[in-house]
């Protein structure tokens, strides 16, 4: 569901760039490439905080290349961004998030914070009064 293409490009300096054509806000870098994917999970997750933290639309991952490689944010971010986006499409607020919770609105910016590591429980229970369901898949 959040899974991005990503750019990578030798630098001058022998470094491997990594960008996401779709969420520009995240660049970043690595020795080699191995290393500059790794850094883009954290890279792609700031960027997509922004979006986040200015209540905005999240991006729509284009589709892949052939042969480019993809990026996602961790588990538990993905599960954030997936309330975040049902919340934004049903045209609900953070305030009416917390009343449908019977949470406090410090609870709420928490579940809405990537670097935050909030309770799976936390997450289920947000999908729930979205008419949602939180499906995990080990692949």
């Amino acid at each position: 569901m959040f899974e991005f293409p990503v750019t990578l490009t030798k630098d001058d300096n022998g470094t491997v760039i990594a960008m996401f054509v779709d969420v520009p806000e995240a660049i970043t870098f690595g020795a080699d490439e191995d290393e500059a994917l790794l850094n883009a999970v954290d890279a792609l997750e700031t960027g997509l905080s922004f979006y986040v933290d200015d209540r905005k639309s999240l991006p729509t991952p284009s589709k892949a290349k052939r042969g480019q490689k993809t990026v996602s944010p961790c588990a538990l971010e993905c599960a954030k961004l997936g309330i975040y986006k049902a919340m934004t499409e049903q045209g609900i607020k953070k305030a009416e998030l917390a009343r449908r919770l019977g949470w406090h609105m410090p609870q709420v910016d928490r579940l809405f914070d990537l670097r935050h590591a909030s309770k799976i429980e936390q997450i289920e229970a947000a999908a729930h009064v979205l008419g949602k369901q939180l499906n995990i898949v080990v692949a």
